[in-house]
Formats: structure tokens, C-alpha cells, sequence
């Protein structure tokens, strides 16, 4: 039985970056069996030639590389194509989970893990990664002056673009997808960081902190991105001053 995207009604492509041939038998294995379209590719140059050519729906990207690692590689990634990234490493260190989320990928793996995890991983990151397109493909948001539009992932605050790092986008991302709406600490850490960050509340405040730097008049006294003590967080249409 085949995995289709959506979008597509074909199969789901996956590009495996990864240099130690036994790891990428394993896990190529373990993809075409629930019926994954695999490819794969042992260093950054290849890896990004593939994805400019193939257009994978999910790229799962070792941090250990020759040449280019894999951090600059899932940089360079998501600063030009919008595709999903695992990134795999065999360190367990916090610090390096969070360099690779704040360059963009949607979800980390250590090794050794088992084949069942990372085919759960894959089928969590491809489904937010499918809704998010799906909201997106039609979808400006726009408050006060700040303009969000889903589609091109670009951010404008009064007639200004503005640059957000991955990770910042994403955060304000899923607040423009419902603007008004208090979404909860842990729904917000799961859809930006992942499951198992939903306890990590620490992280949000951190970033909201810096969009609210990148978007405020007054980050102290914020208009737009605006909290529920306790709750969570929410986008706001600002309130004017009345005249007079």
C-alpha cells in the first residue's frame, strides 16, 4: 500500500542525507516498505542538487557530513524551498536540538533509535507540514499593520518586511492561522518544536520574547502578540486610540 501526498495523489518522496551506508539501507528499508518514494545522497552538494531537481516532500538529514554539515546544509535548505527536515545526530546534547530547530528543521532524532520511531516521526512532521500548506495555499493575514501571508511566507509590518528566523516564523505562523484565539503553551511547543518539547514552556516565552522585539512598537506593552497568563498566546488586531 502506497503513502500518497495529498497535494499530489503520488507517492511521498524522501530524501535521506547521510554518509554511512548501513544507516541508509536501514532506514530506505524501513521507508519503502510502508511506501515512501526514497532517495538519497551522501554529502551537502548532492543533497542539494536533489532537492532542487526531485522536490522531496521530507528530507531526514544527518548532522555529521563531509563538507558542508548538516546544520549550514538545513540552512541553506530552508532559506530557498519550504520542505520539511529531520535532522538525525548522534549527539544528545539540548544545545544542538535547538541550534538545528532554530535553523529550521521540524524535528531531531538521536541515534541509535529504532525504524518505529522515525516512521512516527515522519508521519507527524508530514501531517503539520501538510496542514500548514493546506491553510496557507490561500491565506493573508492581516492586522493593524502587520501583514502575514501564508503562502509566500512573508512578514511585513507596515509596509516593511521583516526577517524572522525559521523558528520565529513558524511561532507567528501558527498564531496568524487563528488570530483572536488563545492557543495553549503546549499546542504551540508541539506544533513549532514537537512532542516532546509540550513541557518546555521556556522556549516559547524565548521566542516570543524575540518576535515581540522584531514586531512591537513596544515590546513591554505588546499589541499584537498579545498572552493569557497561564494559558498561552494569541494574536491580537490592535486597538486604536480613540480621536479626539
Amino acid at each position: 500500500m502506497s503513502t500518497h501526498d495529498a497535494s499530489t495523489l503520488g507517492p511521498v518522496r524522501v530524501l535521506i542525507v547521510d554518509d554511512e551506508p548501513r544507516l541508509v539501507r536501514l532506514v530506505r528499508a524501513n521507508l519503502e516498505a510502508e511506501g515512501y518514494d526514497v532517495l538519497t545522497a551522501s554529502e551537502g552538494g548532492e543533497a542539494l542538487r536533489m532537492v532542487d531537481a526531485e522536490h522531496p516532500d521530507l528530507v531526514i538529514l544527518d548532522v555529521m557530513l563531509p563538507g558542508i554539515d548538516g546544520y549550514e546544509l538545513c540552512q541553506r535548505i530552508t532559506e530557498t524551498y519550504s520542505v520539511p527536515i529531520i535532522m538525525l545526530t548522534a549527539k544528545a546534547n539540548e544545545s544542538d536540538k535547538v541550534r538545528g530547530l532554530d535553523l529550521g528543521a521540524d524535528d531531531y532524532l538521536t541515534k541509535p533509535f529504532h525504524p518505529d520511531e522515525l516512521l512516527a516521526r515522519v508521519r507527524a512532521v508530514l501531517r503539520r507540514a501538510r496542514g500548514a500548506s493546506a491553510a496557507a495555499s490561500h491565506s493573508v493575514v492581516a492586522v493593524g499593520g502587520l501583514v502575514v501571508d501564508l503562502a509566500r511566507r512573508r512578514v511585513t509590518l507596515d509596509g516593511r518586511e521583516v526577517d524572522l528566523s525559521p523558528t520565529e516564523y513558524k511561532l507567528l505562523h501558527h498564531l496568524a492561522l487563528q488570530p483572536g484565539r488563545v492557543v495553549p503553551h503546549d499546542e504551540l511547543l508541539t506544533r513549532v518544536w514537537g512532542a516532546e518539547y509540550r513541557e518546555e514552556v521556556e522556549y516559547l516565552r524565548q521566542y516570543i520574547y524575540y518576535l515581540r522585539h522584531k514586531l512591537e512598537d513596544n515590546p513591554r506593552l505588546p499589541r499584537y502578540i498579545r498572552s493569557k497568563p497561564g494559558l498561552g498566546y494569541f494574536l491580537a488586531v490592535p486597538v486604536e486610540a480613540p480621536s479626539g
